[in-house]
């Protein structure tokens, strides 16, 4: 789950503050809503397959075509088993500017403010918004937005992936030729999800945190 010799108070800091939000109650007003990317490689048969039949699973051919790469935002509120995605040809400043717009404006209108866990990515910064938006749009888009950083080495504090990995397993890890396509099947699984309003079960507390890594604990 990690892979860290010693963890400082930093780390520490960053971590309870993480699991403290875990722990809080749903709140619609202020949701929790945790983030991260798929890159995604884009692969076109380059013969048919053979359809599965009883007994007998789907066959691919060895040989593919290579059709680039695209990128999928994957925005969880595991505590309301809601979750949004994005699919984008890039992963840059202004494709998560965007996407972070695109929640606020037409998901979270409603919220006070949205209390947001994500990794130290160089994207997922204030900075990515100015170089998006106006100073004005840019400044009003982040009074909404509350930044929660996990530590580094600590990307199994972020929920997006345990939903990244859902989505791997029934959804994206296939071959898929093109980001049409892709864009269609990971809406349809979004879709089939929220509509059952699928949540994670976060059992990992700072009470387990403490038992299982204090002795890493550093000054």
């Amino acid at each position: 789950m990690w892979c860290i010799e010693t963890i400082d108070s930093e780390y520490r800091k960053r971590m309870y503050v993480v699991l403290d939000l875990y722990e809080e109650d749903y709140d619609p007003k202020r949701p929790v809503i945790c983030l991260d990317e798929k890159p995604k490689q884009l692969i076109e048969d380059k013969r048919n397959p053979i359809p599965m039949k009883y007994g007998s699973p789907e066959k691919y051919d060895y040989e593919y075509i290579r059709n680039g790469t695209a990128n999928i935002f994957v925005a969880v509120e595991f505590k309301a088993g809601k979750r949004v995605t994005q699919v984008t040809e890039s992963r840059t400043m202004v494709d998560f500017a965007q996407f972070m717009k695109d929640i606020i404006i037409k998901e979270y209108s409603k919220a006070e403010v949205i209390r947001l866990v994500i990794d130290n990515l160089n994207i997922h910064k204030e900075k990515s918004f100015y170089e998006t938006f106006s100073e004005e749009e840019a400044k009003k888009i982040l009074e909404k937005i509350e930044f929660h950083y996990t530590p580094k080495h600590a990307s199994w504090l972020n929920a997006a992936e345990i939903e990244i990995n859902v989505m791997d397993a029934q959804c994206t890890d296939r071959r898929i030729p093109d980001i049409k396509t892709l864009r269609k099947e990971v809406d349809a699984w979004m879709h089939r999800r929220n509509k059952n309003k699928k949540k994670i079960n976060w059992k990992f507390t700072k009470k387990n945190a403490d038992e299982k890594l204090s002795k890493n604990y550093v000054s």
